[in-house]
């Protein structure tokens, strides 16, 4: 029990070390910078004890449950022997945890709000809340094909490199004829996906795999999945809105051809 609390102490302590940078440049700034007192100072120290302490449970759980459940789940698809079985737990595993990802569902339900403001969709709580589902499930399905690739690299053992470089050059084509208002959003998104939930189990997974899989390391095969899970959203959301402006386009022309028919 003792020793339960000393490690939680210790990774309180640990937790408000890495937040000491980030309060000195903040109070830099407030102090000398503005020269301004801090607005609600306790309701600021209350935050920070929050935050502290929620780091610190944070790391906590990840230690206990989704790092070793993330490996004895991919170490038991690995010894069960069924590729199809492995690959499709990559593919659920990546969609599930992105679904349920905090920072994409932020990001896309801000999106959605300016996309409503912008006059790019509806301004209504329905299509608002379309496009947020749409762009959320865009976004889950490329992190589940993004593991899918990452996890038959692993098996393949084929070096990490050529997909990350073949992945960008893609990234920056597609850039230019994506339409301007999405490219933003896609880069974020590819960003959002490496976040609080996704990461511990999508690093375990590989970990798990390359520690089973004979020759295999896990310092050269184990990492590399969640640089796959980020550079696949941005690929599926341009295209996603490339599709969708071709689509539009087709049904104007439909509607334009009809119209003259029905005119002629």
């Amino acid at each position: 029990m003792n020793k339960a609390i000393f490690g939680f102490l210790k990774l309180v302590t640990d937790a408000f070390r890495d937040l000491v940078p980030i309060i000195v440049v903040i109070a830099f700034f407030q102090i000398v910078v503005l020269q301004q007192p801090f607005p609600n100072i306790g309701g600021m120290v209350i935050g920070l004890i929050s935050v502290v302490l929620g780091l610190a449970l944070f790391v906590q759980g990840l230690e206990m449950a989704l790092f070793p459940i993330g490996e004895a789940m991919a170490t038991a698809m690995t010894r069960k022997g069924s590729l199809f079985g492995l690959l499709s737990f990559s593919f659920l595993l990546g969609f599930g945890t992105t679904i349920a990802e905090p920072a994409l569902i932020a990001v896309a339900a801000e999106a959605a709000d300016i996309a409503g403001q912008a006059g790019t969709i509806l301004n209504q709580a329905e299509a608002k809340e379309s496009y947020a589902t749409a762009l959320r499930i865009t976004v889950a399905v490329s992190v589940g094909c993004a593991l899918v690739l990452g996890v038959f690299r692993i098996l393949a053992g084929w070096p990490i490199q050529y997909f990350i470089i073949g992945g960008y050059i893609l990234v920056i084509i597609i850039t230019n004829f994506a339409p301007p208002e999405i490219v933003g959003i896609a880069y974020d998104s590819g960003g959002v996906t490496t976040s609080t939930v996704t990461v511990p189990l999508v690093a375990a997974l590989g970990l798990g795999l390359a520690s089973t899989i004979p020759g295999r390391s896990p310092i050269i095969d184990g990492f590399g999945l969640i640089a796959f899970a980020s550079l696949f959203p941005i690929i599926a959301v341009m295209a996603y809105a490339e599709i969708g402006v071709w689509r539009g386009n087709r049904g104007k022309r439909k509607n334009q051809e009809s119209e003259k028919s029905e005119t002629d």
